[in-house]
C-alpha cells in the first residue's frame, strides 16, 4: 500500500503535469470518505482530518472533537471528555478543539481498494481543471498532435498530457484520418461546461489558415502586411486578401515567398487545398475584379443599398467567375463582404444577332420573302445565293415550312442572282458561327 500511494502521487505529478498538494489533496478526501464507509457511524463525525506521510505513503485518520465537560458529554462522534482530552494535551481548557487517531488497523489496505473510486474521480476533476487552466488562453493558437481514437465521426487528438475533441463539424471533408496521424488543428475554444474542460479544435475555421499565413510569413508576423480577410470552403477553396503597410513590400509576393514556397508549405498543410492571394483595397470595384481572376471582368455595377455587386463577363470566362459549384463567386462575396452577381455579357450576343438578322433581310428581300422567313432560311444554312442554290427544294420546303412550289421559287430566284439575270440587294457577308449560349457553368480548378 505504501508503494502504492507514493506511486501514485509520482505518476500524477510527473505524467499527468498535477500538482503535487492536489494529489495528495485528492487521497486525503478519498481516505477520509472511505474512513467513514468502514467505520461505524463515522458519518456523523463533523470534521474528519486525513494525514498522508509523502515519503513513506503511511495514512492516518484524525477527528476534531470538541472538549467538552465530562458531565455534558454526549455526541462522541464530535466531542471529548475534559478528562480525557487533558491526558493528551495537558491545559486544554473547555470549547477548544483537538485533533484524536482514530486511525483503525489496516486501514491503508483496505482503504485503498475503497477510496479508489472517489481518489480517481477528484484526480480526473483536477486533470480537467488543469487542461482548463492551461489552455484557457491558447484559443486561437495551432496546435500539434496525433490522432488517437475516434468517437462515432469525431477525432480525438493527443495532445501529449492532454487529450482534445476535433468534432465532425471541424473536419475537413475531403481529408481522412487514421490512428497514429501527425496533424496541426486549429483551438477553436476551450469549453469549461456540463462534464468538465474540453478543448475543441478544428482544421476546417478561416482562422486555421489565417494562423499558417502567420506563422509562415514573417512580413504579417511583424504587421508589415496585414490579413484584411479569408474566406474559405475547407478542403476546396480559400481566398485571403493582403494588405501592406509599407509601399515597399509587396504584400502579395510576401506570401507567395520565393518561387512561391511560403504558400506552398500552407497548401501543403492544407492538403493541396487551392489558396488564391489578393490584394486588399478599399476601392470595392477593384477588390471584386481582382477577387474574380483570372476571369476578365467586362463591367461591374454597384447596388448599395441592397450590397450586391453586378459583374458580367465574356462567355468563355463565366466558368472561370463563377468556379466549381459556384465557389469562385460565393468565396468573393465572403471576402469582399458583397454579394456578388455574375452573369454572361449578352452585349456580343446582341451584335450577332444584328448582323445575322440584317444579312438575313437583305438575303431575303432578293428572293421574296418577309422577314420570319428570311431568319429561318439563314439559320437553315442559306446565307448567301450560292448556298441556298446548293439546297434540294424539299429541304428548303421542309426548313421554311412552305409548299413544294414556294421553295421551288425561291430555289430559282436564287439561280437568277448567281447568274446574274435578276437584281439583288447588296449581299452581307456570311455571318459567322454563333457562339453557343449556355449558362451551365463547369468549374476551372
Amino acid at each position: 500500500m505504501t508503494t502504492d500511494i507514493v506511486a501514485l502521487i509520482e505518476f500524477y505529478e510527473k505524467e499527468k503535469s498535477i500538482e503535487r498538494e492536489r494529489v495528495v489533496e485528492a487521497l486525503q478526501y478519498a481516505f477520509c470518505s472511505a474512513y467513514r464507509k468502514m467505520v461505524p457511524g463515522a458519518d456523523a463525525i463533523n470534521t474528519l482530518i486525513a494525514e498522508i506521510n509523502e515519503k513513506k505513503g503511511d495514512t492516518r485518520i484524525f477527528a476534531s472533537l470538541e472538549v467538552v465537560a465530562d458531565d455534558d458529554y454526549v455526541d462522541k462522534f464530535n466531542e471529548v471528555p475534559q478528562s480525557l482530552a487533558s491526558k493528551k494535551k495537558p491545559g486544554i481548557q473547555l470549547g477548544e478543539r483537538i485533533e484524536l487517531d482514530v486511525t483503525p488497523p489496516n486501514f491503508g489496505r483496505i482503504a485503498v481498494q475503497t477510496a479508489k473510486q472517489t481518489m480517481m474521480q477528484r484526480l480526473r476533476q483536477a486533470e480537467k481543471e488543469k487542461i482548463y487552466d492551461e489552455f484557457k488562453d491558447r484559443a486561437g493558437d495551432i496546435v500539434s498532435g496525433s490522432v488517437r481514437r475516434f468517437e462515432k465521426s469525431d477525432v480525438m487528438v493527443d495532445l501529449g498530457k492532454f487529450e482534445a475533441r476535433m468534432p465532425s463539424s471541424e473536419r475537413v471533408s475531403t481529408e481522412d484520418y487514421n490512428v497514429g496521424d501527425r496533424i496541426r488543428c486549429y483551438v477553436v475554444s476551450v469549453d469549461n461546461e456540463g462534464r468538465g474542460p474540453e478543448i475543441i479544435l478544428s482544421r476546417s475555421h478561416p482562422n486555421f489558415v489565417r494562423r499558417l499565413f502567420e506563422s509562415e510569413v514573417a512580413e504579417i508576423s511583424d504587421r508589415t502586411v496585414e490579413l484584411r480577410a479569408v474566406a474559405r470552403e475547407a478542403g476546396y477553396r480559400t481566398k485571403v486578401a493582403v494588405f501592406s503597410h509599407d509601399d515597399k513590400v509587396d504584400g502579395v509576393g510576401a506570401c507567395v515567398g520565393l518561387r512561391g514556397a511560403r504558400v506552398k508549405n500552407i497548401v501543403r498543410e492544407l492538403n493541396n487545398e487551392k489558396v488564391d492571394i489578393i490584394r486588399w483595397t478599399e476601392d470595392v470595384e477593384e477588390f471584386v475584379t481582382e477577387a474574380l481572376k483570372p476571369a476578365q471582368v467586362r463591367s461591374l455595377s454597384l447596388d448599395k443599398e441592397g450590397g450586391v455587386v453586378n459583374v458580367t463577363v465574356d462567355e468563355e470566362d463565366l466558368s472561370k467567375a463563377i468556379g466549381r459549384r459556384g465557389q469562385n463567386a460565393r468565396l468573393t462575396s465572403k471576402l469582399v463582404g458583397w454579394d456578388v452577381q455574375v452573369k454572361k455579357d449578352e452585349s456580343q450576343h446582341e451584335q450577332f444577332e444584328a448582323r445575322v438578322e440584317d444579312a438575313a433581310f437583305h438575303l431575303g428581300a432578293a428572293l421574296g420573302l418577309d422577314a420570319e422567313l428570311s431568319d429561318r432560311l439563314f439559320r437553315a444554312g442559306g446565307v448567301s445565293a450560292e448556298m441556298v442554290t446548293q439546297m434540294p427544294a424539299e429541304y428548303i420546303a421542309s426548313a421554311l415550312e412552305i409548299e413544294a412550289a414556294a421553295a421551288e421559287d425561291v430555289l430559282s430566284k436564287a439561280q437568277a442572282i448567281l447568274s446574274g439575270d435578276a437584281p439583288v440587294a447588296e449581299e452581307a457577308p456570311a455571318a459567322e458561327e454563333a457562339p453557343e449560349s449556355s449558362d451551365e457553368d463547369k468549374a476551372e480548378d
